[in-house]
């Protein structure tokens, strides 16, 4: 009896974490209060709802009793079908992305002009001040104020040269701070794995609004990180100028404006795009500290979740 629960505990986990998890994390809008916490229990939750998946088949196979072919059948499903969207997922994520990402770069290299102060680049008067960043930095002509990353290998960060003309010294300069962040803490690898995990649920039933919440969390995660180098007031006012739109931009509201939102996890702009993010992203930097309780408890329940199913695996097997 204690193989038919547990089995059955790992499938009924399987489902609640990657088919109604997804929805209700989506909704709790005050885990914004503390982004870092935030994404390892969205990281938890998804890690948990895959390992319950996988490990139902095994489990049910080696502890069940033999009059319950119907679980051992369900286990079998559930982790094959698992497994394979998650192969298939994998695959056509990581390849398109590669793909988009290195045409990307060719285009930036081609087009783009290197922001002084970087070894070779161009000797120009009017951007002699213009701050320094940890990584290439790479000028586009474009009338849209826009600044995202592109990671990897040869990673950079790409400004549009509306956005260098807009800001001030100090302005830019929390502007590439956030870039940097994203590089330096490899939000691209955070939020592929996402990508993966929510295009492996079959369309008809996954959330949307769980990607899209998951890019804004890393989006803030990066202001936390540049406001504490540049200040939140130089940056909330980086924030609002780059949303407000000029010439041929303005009136289109869903273009990816303001720092990080046109950030190429998948060089197109994630779901966090738009001056309404934006404005979440400046309420957040004016918000006072939110208690350590917070923090604590989500990193704690994060843990439950993600040693739920190795635990429930071994007491199956051992038990």
């Amino acid at each position: 009896m204690t193989g038919v629960v547990l089995t059955s505990a790992l499938i009924v986990g399987a489902l609640l974490l990657t088919l109604v998890a997804p929805h209700l994390l989506a909704g709790r809008t005050g885990l914004r209060a503390a982004p870092g916490p935030a994404l390892l229990l969205w990281q938890a939750v998804s890690l948990a709802g895959v390992a319950s998946a996988l490990l139902a088949a095994p489990v049910a196979a080696l502890v069940l009793p033999t009059d319950r072919p119907w679980l051992l059948t369900a286990a079998v499903a559930l982790s094959g079908l698992m497994l394979a969207r998650l192969l298939w997922s994998g695959h056509r994520v990581g390849t398109d992305l590669r793909r988009r990402r290195a045409r990307h770069r060719e285009l930036v290299d081609l087009v783009g002009e290197r922001l002084a102060d970087e070894p070779g680049a161009p000797d120009r008067p009017d951007r002699a001040d213009r701050p320094a960043s940890d990584h290439p930095v790479a000028v586009i002509a474009h009338a849209s104020p826009t600044a995202y990353c592109l990671p990897g290998r040869h990673d950079r960060i790409v400004l549009s040269s509306a956005a260098v003309d807009r800001l001030d010294e100090d302005q830019l300069g929390a502007v590439l701070s956030h870039e940097h962040a994203h590089l330096t803490q490899r939000h691209d690898l955070l939020l592929e794995l996402f990508t993966v995990l929510h295009e492996a649920v079959p369309a008809r039933i996954r959330a949307d609004r769980a990607l899209g919440e998951v890019h804004l969390l890393a989006e803030m995660l990066a202001d936390r990180t540049a406001a504490a180098r540049s200040g939140p007031t130089t940056l909330a006012r980086a924030l609002v100028a780059m949303a407000v739109p000029t010439g041929d931009t303005a009136g289109r509201a869903g273009e990816p404006l303001g720092a990080g939102a046109g950030t190429a996890y998948l060089v197109d702009p994630g779901p966090a795009a738009g001056s309404g993010q934006v404005a979440v992203r400046v309420r957040a930097l004016a918000a006072p500290p939110r208690p350590r309780g917070l923090r604590a408890g989500l990193v704690v329940t994060s843990l439950v979740v993600v040693l739920l199913p190795p635990v429930l695996a071994a007491v199956a097997l051992l038990g």
